[in-house]
């Protein structure tokens, strides 16, 4: 498995779908995870990932995509202690801007995504550095909010740059639980648990079917095999080892 995406549903109070898609190594997204529990809390993401491990992951996955759930966070290193992290960017910018005022908000939007969209690791620092500094004097909280998840919001890099599209944010579960989000916003509190999540398993298996394969799904297996990126590109070392060989 190449990386899984996390993700939390039908949130009524504390309570939540706790939801993992994965991608096998053909680049086929698939639902592997669909629980009840509470999005902060570090007992139900760790259920949640032992059972996953008892089912068969028994490799750690190269890599988890997910948004700011600190339950999640704290329960991935007990199960998958080799898993690397990727925070959302999509939910980091969300939060920024969150304590930024609304004038600001456009252009801090502009510059957030030079981080993100530049090409190499040194030039997404060079821009998150500018970041920091720019609102640090005024704004310390949302130059802190950035900068706290800096290595953990640049992970992408080491991993095949056609993988970016996908490891960059949280979108493989957003968009495909949009169906989901409006059936369950129409039913909530008139339903049982063991219905609802009945309800949410049978739309996502249903809609399924017409995911769309990872982009470069070809250079998964390679990823899998431990084969060393830096950003987006095999390394030199890399590619003399393969020569060698």
């Amino acid at each position: 498995m190449d990386g899984i995406h996390f993700g939390v549903r039908h949130e009524e109070a504390n309570q939540c779908i706790l939801v993992i898609i994965g991608a096998t190594a053909e680049g086929k997204k698939e639902l592997v995870v669909l629980a009840d529990g509470f999005r902060e809390s570090e007992q139900s993401w760790k259920e949640v990932l032992l059972d996953l491990r008892s089912r068969g992951l028994t490799i750690d996955p190269k890599l988890a995509v997910g948004d700011g759930a600190l339950g999640f966070w704290k329960a991935l290193p007990q199960v998958f202690g080799k898993t690397r992290v990727q925070r959302c960017w999509v939910h980091k910018t969300a939060n920024v801007l969150n304590k930024l005022p609304k004038h600001l908000q456009p252009k801090a939007k502009s510059d957030l995504q030079q981080i993100w969209m530049a090409d190499t690791r040194e030039n997404a620092r060079l821009a998150f550095d500018l970041f920091v500094q720019t609102y640090q004097p005024k704004y310390p909280k949302a130059a802190e909010c950035l900068n706290k998840d800096k290595d953990a919001l640049l992970t992408f890099y080491d991993f095949p740059a056609e993988h970016w599209i996908h490891l960059r944010t949280t979108n493989p579960i957003e968009s495909k639980f949009a169906t989901v989000r409006l059936r369950t916003a129409k039913t909530r509190g008139c339903v049982s648990r063991t219905s609802i999540l009945s309800m949410v398993f049978k739309l996502v298996k249903s809609a399924e079917h017409r995911w769309l394969l990872l982009r470069g799904s070809e250079l998964i297996a390679k990823v899998i095999a431990g084969i060393q990126f830096k950003n987006g590109i095999i390394t030199k070392a890399e590619n003399h080892q393969r020569i060698a060989a």
